[in-house]
């Protein structure tokens, strides 16, 4: 069980930065966390969406800035990024007609241009709620080996009982440092000192490895 507390801005030069969250305490295991928080606006739009998913048992995995945001980190967000299994197009039909019930989709007009025009050519399309354009959802299938492993290494997160898959910890940590802007940078930071227990240290170095940047880890996580 991991404690933590209340997540605050300090500037990056401070070295003892914390951005925890407060009172909460998380059960983590290889395959599951669970834990409890006060729900934002964007914790509803993923969870509500992610349940249309799971309904139709459509693999997803959520990925980029929003992990860190559902673990307790302190910052603004327009989108969050949700990776999807290449599903053939009756299927996407299938999913469009139940998102529709509750969510517009807000770059594409149908669901033929959206696979067609959108998906299968690596491009995203984005849904929010009913007169709502921010924040959305950009989701896209999986196009580059990172996304891949994601979706295929996805992990359990039930968050006030509700379900929800996110990138592996290791993997989304290192991305994160290979982006490499300032935002992408204090993301992997808070999810390294939250779960820097739980991690497992060598899969995070071998992403590390692999995305040559073992160096950025060393210079901002060590």
């Amino acid at each position: 069980v991991l404690e933590a507390f209340d997540p605050v801005f300090l500037k990056p030069t401070f070295k003892n930065r914390v951005a925890f969250l407060l009172g909460m305490k998380i059960s983590y295991t290889p395959k599951r966390i669970v834990f409890e928080k006060e729900l934002n606006a964007l914790d509803h739009l993923t969870l509500d969406f992610a349940a249309v998913l799971e309904r139709l048992k459509i693999k997803y995995v959520v990925v980029s800035g929003y992990v860190s945001i559902l673990f307790g980190r302190s910052r603004s967000s327009e989108d969050v990024d949700l990776i999807m299994e290449k599903v053939p197009p009756e299927r996407f039909q299938e999913l469009w007609g139940a998102l529709s019930e509750h969510f517009v989709c807000i770059n594409v007009g149908d669901s033929n241009d959206a696979y067609k025009g959108y998906l299968s050519t690596g491009l995203a399309v984005r849904f929010s709620k009913p007169g709502v354009f921010v924040p959305n959802i950009e989701l896209k299938f999986p196009k580059i080996p990172p996304e891949f492993e994601a979706l295929r290494e996805r992990k359990e997160v039930l968050v006030n009982k509700k379900r929800l898959f996110v990138s592996p910890l290791e993997l989304q940590i290192a991305f994160k440092l290979y982006l490499g802007s300032e935002k992408d940078i204090e993301d992997a930071k808070h999810l390294y000192r939250l779960f820097k227990g739980k991690l497992d240290r060598r899969l995070l170095d071998d992403h590390n490895q692999k995305l040559n940047i073992t160096h950025v880890f060393r210079r901002y996580l060590e």
